[in-house]
């Protein structure tokens, strides 16, 4: 079909765009006399949206977006730099590595981006059992850049691999390919400014961060949510369901003020301690959402000011107030006072924590004391 001389074009998928340049009048606007002129937030979001595009294999998409706004998405020298890596042309990869001697970040930018490359054509060359240009890589390429020598090491090993799969289970690598590839040009970008080459997932990361900070905002926010439970048309806002607003129960047992309560890791028990050193333990009944008292455990000179259970919820911390130079441990199995420690009546030591192990735990206090003990009855070390 011709309008006015022009022609328009449709093979298949493929879709010619006017530039406006044609003869005679049209009533569609051209992109150039419609399109208002961008300023420098407008040109970052088409950028943005542009790699997001990409990223999505929307490739046409994204390159009519640039045809039409004028914003290129990366320099060219990166653009270019890119093509050769994707495409696995190693060596003009790192023949075209010089054309960013002037734009790196750090004095050795280049040499650690040439490294990275080299380690990339290395792999590939093995998995396809080439190896005697492997051999050539390490020795002429990669150990004359006198760079990270260990990694040099380590890749040496990697000639000793009988099978690609062997290869890849061993170098923790995806193997030849365009998965492997991208990354090395994700770990690229961290040597060269975000207006040469765009940082990898840009706008995932945006909305990420914008979505973390309207869950820290909003008033009833009580859920591991994530971004992608999210809907991005609108903020994140939870219903008031979402806090327990109700009393369920309400414990009496303490005959003075409660200063700390925790529930095990484990979500069976709870313990509550209070200003007079009274120590309750309570088993939790998770279908009805109340608890029970089990024990009573006296015995503490002070105030229960913190309380820290052991991961496998077996032992329990308690510490007291700023005057308190005590620490008690008991088995929050059997209610059994495990063992009571202290290092000076000068200390203070009033919060503690356990290792994931249970068999590590760490003591501190406002004067300045921090004490790792190894067990429930060894001191480590401790520092002031």
């Amino acid at each position: 079909m011709q309008a006015n001389g022009c022609e328009n074009n449709h093979d298949g998928d493929d879709t010619h765009v006017s530039n406006g340049s044609c003869n005679g009048t049209s009533s569609v606007p051209t992109a150039n006399s419609s399109r208002k002129k961008m300023s420098k937030k407008d040109m970052d979001i088409v950028r943005l949206i542009g790699q997001h595009l990409r990223n999505l294999g929307l490739n046409r998409t994204a390159e009519q977006l640039i045809v039409e706004s004028g914003c290129s998405l990366e320099h060219p020298s990166a653009a270019k730099f890119r093509s050769h890596v994707m495409e696995g042309r190693w060596d003009l990869a790192e023949t075209s590595l010089s054309d960013f001697k002037d734009l790196v970040l750090h004095e050795d930018g280049l040499l650690r981006m040439r490294f990275l490359v080299l380690e990339q054509k290395y792999l590939e060359l093995l998995e396809d059992s080439r190896l005697l240009e492997a051999l050539n890589v390490l020795r002429q390429q990669l150990t004359p850049l006198h760079y990270c020598t260990e990694r040099v090491h380590t890749l040496t090993t990697y000639m000793m691999c009988s099978t690609a799969e062997e290869l890849r289970e061993t170098a923790k690598w995806e193997g030849k390919g365009s998965i492997s590839r991208q990354r090395v040009m994700e770990r690229l970008h961290e040597f060269l400014p975000a207006n040469v080459i765009l940082p990898p997932r840009r706008l995932d990361t945006l909305i990420s961060q914008a979505v973390e900070l309207q869950q820290q905002r909003c008033p009833y926010h009580n859920s591991k949510t994530t971004d992608t439970d999210d809907c991005l048309l609108v903020d994140h806002q939870c219903s008031q369901e979402h806090m327990p607003n109700v009393t369920i129960q309400l414990l009496t047992d303490h005959t003075d003020e409660v200063w700390f309560c925790r529930f095990s890791p484990d979500g069976n028990k709870l313990a509550t301690g209070c200003k007079s050193g009274q120590l309750i333990l309570w088993n939790v009944d998770k279908k009805r959402y109340t608890v029970q008292k089990w024990k009573v455990l006296d015995g503490h000179s002070y105030g229960v000011s913190t309380i820290a259970w052991s991961t496998d919820s077996k032992y329990i911390i308690v510490c007291g107030p700023d005057d308190c130079a005590d620490l008690w441990i008991w088995n929050a199995e059997t209610g059994i006072l495990k063992t009571k420690m202290n290092n000076s009546p000068e200390d203070s030591l009033t919060t503690a924590s356990f290792y994931n192990d249970t068999y590590q735990f760490i003591v501190a206090g406002t004067r300045g004391q921090f004490f790792h003990c190894v067990s429930i009855y060894i001191l480590l070390y401790s520092s002031r």
